[in-house]
């Protein structure tokens, strides 16, 4: 039912308040709402949030959103600063003393009920007087003002100048009068911890990492977890947050896929991880080859010491010779001929994994896969990336994550979900804290722009992207054929414009080769087989993406603005081959961070052109002229509404901009 004061069309809900809109401790979180009411009377709104505890927070006052275009429409900001369930509620009342201050000045200045309208707001501010907690300086001030507009002996000009002086004002912001007040909400939101917003990723095989071959059989042995702890220092070193590791456990032999996928192994193979299980175990243990669950602890820990969080794969699915076949044939599907089915993805088939069949036996599959679940969890790892999370029911998830939650809402989970949108979002839904997205696959300036609109503004309530440049089953054409310049292209704009991003270990080495022609697949893919690479020369001879990653991920650290995902807006320039956007965050002390990147997204050529920003959403005036420094070639420039730029992508394909005078600032 509509209230006395309409409330209408609030955001951010999602699945009509059913479930939690996203957000993050520390983040900026706007609401909205439709606030109007009949006739002309002024009226007044503001959000109501009840933090974790149960505590009502101190209201903010909503205020008109700039958009001409959005009529009626009040925006507050909040930043939750605890983790955990938060709700907010929109107050809206019927406003006396902002009626009496919009129509008193205009009936006093026309001479009309000239008393009248000043014996009106004597009595306005007798009832704010009246308010339990209007302190004794509130008090004073409202007493001044009442002798103030009594005071016919004085010039009306002065009455009337008392009554807007901004000493009233202050007060009048803090005992507001509310009539007809109505309430919408409460409505959910969570608060997750930081790096669920905010988060740079790096993927490796941890069998690579001192994978060598062996001197006296010319065989190639696999890495382990003690090897492999070498190579943490190094990520680190490059400003990334989490290492993902691809599924650790037992590969099945059965069936087991050889090099580049081909269904004729050799003895020496070495399988796909995600054909998980084996005589050796299943979902709760380790390759041996890797190691021991003991080796994993160390290198867990080692992993903390540099500043490391490792997030391990959640692949919910079996090799044929997993223990779960053995002992559970009634969780997969039987086909007519009596035989399991395969997964498959036509045309793609994958002989060597059994899906799961969540309808056959939901009871005993949901608690297998909550205790593998927590198996992990207990030994300290707090970040899973789920695999193929759009096969499995998401009921299935919105149980299981909704348990996690309940008990560890500091463990977060990725979704590796590039499926409809309707899905991707419902998983958002139900509880993924973060998403794999289409921003593979988004190469032209328009359709940049576009998806970058889309995620930071039209699904951010429910869908965190996370920009993966590269994946182990996604090689893009535009890595295949684009060179070097491409890579620094896809790090700069997936770096700058998502709080987080993703590569998979040999992106750094331009490693480009597909397959074959018209695939996504990496030519000696290392799903399939083992992979040595020569980090140590490839630095030597400068042929290494690694410093450009490491400066953008010093920038993004630098930046808070680069760590949000609401603040983007888009600019534009006269070359479709020419990004613009820009990220401005307020900071605590009232500052504002802006960045401003441009981005040269052909990696063929160099471009020049002219950039036009819109200088009053970054905060200036149109004729403003402001100082930008540029955090990747350390220049500086004086810009305005219309810049000049030149990007090669050979030399640097990114300008991104530090705006170092701050918007209150007159240039």
């Amino acid at each position: 039912m509509v209230g006395r004061i309409p409330v209408m069309d609030v955001t951010p809900v999602v699945n009509l308040g059913r479930n939690p809109a996203k957000a993050a401790v520390g983040e900026r979180f706007d609401v909205t709402a439709l606030v109007f009411r009949e006739g002309h009377d002024q009226l007044g709104a503001e959000v109501v949030v009840t933090d974790p505890s149960g505590t009502r927070r101190p209201p903010v006052r909503m205020v008109a959103v700039a958009d001409p275009d959005q009529v009626s429409r009040m925006t507050a900001t909040v930043r939750p600063d605890t983790e955990g369930p938060w709700t907010f509620e929109v107050q809206a009342w019927g406003d006396p003393l902002g009626t009496w201050l919009h129509d008193g000045p205009l009936k006093i200045n026309a001479g009309v009920d000239v008393e009248v309208m000043f014996a009106e707001l004597v009595l306005l501010l007798d009832r704010v007087a009246a308010e339990p907690d209007v302190d004794a300086v509130q008090a004073g001030v409202l007493a001044d003002t009442r002798r103030a507009v009594q005071d016919d002996a004085r010039p009306v000009e002065a009455r009337l100048a008392a009554a807007g002086s901004g000493e009233l004002a202050a007060v009048l912001a803090a005992h507001p009068l509310r009539e007809l007040l109505t309430v919408e909400g409460p409505y959910p939101f969570f608060a997750d911890r930081e790096r669920a917003l905010y988060s740079s990723w790096y993927e490796f095989f941890p069998r690579s990492e001192g994978a060598h071959v062996d001197e006296a059989t010319g065989a190639l042995v696999s890495g382990t977890f003690r090897t492999a702890t070498r190579r943490l220092r190094a990520i680190a070193d490059m400003g990334f947050h989490v290492l993902y590791l691809p599924p650790i456990h037992p590969i099945g032999e059965v069936n087991r896929k050889g090099a580049n996928n081909t269904l004729t192994p050799t003895p020496d193979d070495v399988g796909s991880p995600w054909a998980i299980g084996s005589r050796h175990g299943g979902h709760d243990a380790v390759h041996p080859d890797l190691g021991t669950l003991e080796d994993f602890d160390a290198f867990l820990a080692e992993a903390r010491a540099v500043g490391l969080e490792v997030a391990l794969d959640y692949a919910l699915q079996a090799a044929p010779d997993h223990p779960w076949a053995q002992e559970h044939p009634e969780w997969f599907t039987v086909r007519v001929d009596g035989t399991i089915a395969y997964a498959e993805n036509p045309p793609k088939k994958y002989q060597d994994i059994y899906p799961i069949n969540f309808d056959r036996d939901p009871e005993g599959i949901y608690a297998e896969c909550e205790r593998v679940l927590r198996f992990w969890m207990d030994r300290g790892v707090r970040i899973f990336r789920v695999d193929n999370p759009h096969t499995k029911p998401v009921a299935f998830w919105e149980w299981l994550l909704g348990r996690v939650r309940a008990t560890d809402p500091d463990v977060l989970f990725l979704s590796e979900a590039f499926t409809k949108p309707p899905m991707m979002q419902a998983l958002a839904t139900v509880g993924y804290h973060q998403s794999y997205t289409y921003f593979t696959w988004r190469n032209a300036r328009w359709e940049i722009a576009e998806y970058l609109h889309e995620v930071a503004h039209e699904t951010s309530a429910v869908l965190r992207p996370n920009f993966f440049v590269n994946t182990p089953d996604i090689l893009p054409a535009f890595l295949q054929y684009g060179g070097p310049p491409a890579f620094k292209i896809r790090a700069a704009l997936a770096a700058t414009s998502s709080p987080s991003w993703g590569v998979y270990a040999g992106f750094e080495l331009y490693e480009h080769v597909a397959l074959r022609p018209g695939t996504e697949d990496y030519l000696d893919s290392e799903k399939f087989q083992l992979k040595v690479r020569d980090w140590d020369g490839a630095a030597d001879r400068g042929e290494t993406l690694a410093p450009y990653l490491t400066r953008l991920n010093q920038v993004r650290e630098a930046h808070p603005a680069l760590q949000q995902l609401r603040d983007l807006t888009l600019h534009s320039s006269d070359d479709d081959a020419v990004l613009v956007f820009s990220k401005s965050e307020v900071l605590e002390d009232g500052s504002t961070d802006t960045v401003v990147v441009v981005l040269n997204v052909d990696p063929y050529a160099a471009h020049t052109t002219t950039v036009h920003l819109d200088l009053p959403s970054l905060g200036f005036e149109w004729h403003d002229a402001f100082v930008v420094h540029d955090e990747i070639t350390g220049e500086d420039w004086t810009w305005g509404a219309h810049n000049y730029v030149h990007l090669d992508p050979w030399v640097e394909p990114a300008h991104v901009l530090a705006v170092r005078r701050p918007p209150a600032a007159d240039a």
